[in-house]
């Protein structure tokens, strides 16, 4: 009977905005589960995927398996999954795990929903690789920054107000429509709000750089004063100019909130929600996609049409993108993360010093388990042998198969486990 529990050696992608050499959270992930890896002190750890992603299928780090990847083995042993995942997923693993070290800010985004994924898949194969949507959560490792969503009306308003080089951008008419727009009509302030915001987005190359010139000009200049700049969201605008100078990113930051995480926070990104990540180490989950929509802080390829059309533009407090983690009912250990899509769902583990033997419960999805801190070593009856786990360490779970550490370190554990709860 081929194991069902097994160890997997991941993929990293070294995207230029991610964090250099042994400051990575991904690099010093690799380099702990695999002491054989040699990190580069130049290079970029950007992400860590963890799944059956074509671009980064996992390999199988047990030479009892004949399949050389997770996705082929997945595919040859679809029952793996759970009968109602593979059902509902036809037979494919539905999310991709991954963990993330951001050093400067990734571009701003938003991921379609399935009908827009559809349409846009049909229409440009070349920048839109599949149909599906791409909701994500991010739980933070280390302190983490993003933008996520529209800021309440009031703090845009107080933007256009002590920033004249946006309000010129975005000019008096859309300007005053926004200042003008009440609480109490939802669907106006939302309108105003997008016709403000791709005002922004669309307006002319040449012009927008002056205009990004003098505002740094003038920030730079206040903060040599020592003057507050707060009101014009300044050191972020520095730093983010610094990264992607004449950018038109830049100018989000009036419009999206920022969003700061301690360790163990989320948030969730629904679809159509404008995001960027700025800084930090996180685990991610996602529905198994590339399908994203640019528009700023990148060299790529932009789309500022779609993504002006597809956004969200329902604005919120920062507050409220922090998606709460729940203590399970049935294991105090495991904290759940459960979004409102079926696609994914994760769980922290914590395993205090004190225990010595803990189970990590069979459930009727596949998983896959991320050792972040903590050693042990793992016995199952799905398994070829035992398994020393530790930081870095990667492990898919078969549905229905459980594992018990006996756990080595005195500092007890930290784990993910990413699965699809249907």
């Amino acid at each position: 009977f081929p194991p069902a529990v097994f160890p997997l050696s991941c993929v990293v992608q070294n995207y230029s905005w991610g964090k250099v050499g042994l400051e990575s959270e991904v690099a010093k992930l690799v380099a702990s589960g695999d002491p054989l890896v040699q990190i580069q002190p130049d290079q970029p750890y950007a992400e860590l995927w963890m799944g059956t992603h074509p671009r980064g299928d996992a390999l199988i780090r047990d030479n009892r398996i004949p399949q050389k990847t997770l996705g082929q083995w997945i595919a040859d042993n679809p029952a793996c999954l759970g009968a109602k995942v593979k059902d509902a997923f036809q037979g494919r693993l539905p999310f991709l795990f991954k963990v993330l070290s951001v050093n400067t800010a990734l571009s701003v985004q938003a991921h379609p929903n399935k009908e827009l994924a559809a349409k846009l898949h049909a229409q440009f194969p070349e920048h839109y690789p599949d149909a599906n949507h791409k909701p994500e959560m991010a739980i933070a490792l280390t302190r983490f920054e993003g933008m996520c969503g529209f800021r309440p009306v009031e703090e845009i308003v107080s933007f256009l107000q002590n920033v004249p080089e946006l309000r010129a951008l975005i000019g008096e008419v859309a300007a005053e429509q926004l200042e003008r727009s009440g609480s109490d009509d939802p669907r106006g302030v939302s309108a105003a709000l997008r016709v403000c915001f791709t005002r922004l987005m669309k307006s002319e190359k040449k012009f927008f750089v002056d205009q990004l010139n003098m505002l740094v000009k003038r920030i730079s200049q206040e903060a040599a004063e020592g003057k507050d700049t707060s009101g014009s969201n300044g050191d972020l605008l520095l730093r983010l100019h610094s990264q992607y100078p004449g950018d038109i990113g830049c100018f989000t930051i009036y419009f999206l909130n920022l969003v700061r995480l301690e360790p163990g926070e989320a948030m969730f990104l629904g679809a159509n929600e404008p995001h960027a990540y700025l800084h930090g180490d996180c685990v991610e989950i996602m529905a198994c996609s590339d399908n994203t929509v640019r528009a700023g802080l990148t060299p790529k390829f932009i789309d500022v049409l779609t993504l002006c059309e597809m956004l969200n533009y329902t604005p919120a407090p920062s507050s409220s993108k922090i998606f709460p983690a729940a203590q399970s009912q049935l294991d105090p250990h495991v904290y759940l993360y459960d979004p409102p899509v079926p696609d994914f769902t994760i769980m922290r583990i914590e395993i205090p010093a004190s225990i010595k033997l803990y189970l990590v419960s069979a459930m009727e999805s596949a998983s896959i388990l991320l050792v972040i801190q903590g050693t042990a070593v793992g016995t199952s009856t799905a398994a070829a042998s035992e398994m020393s786990l530790h930081r870095g360490s990667v492990l898919f779970i078969s549905a229905n198969e459980s594992i018990s550490l006996h756990l080595s370190s005195p500092d007890g554990m930290l784990l993910f486990r990413a699965c699809c709860l249907l």
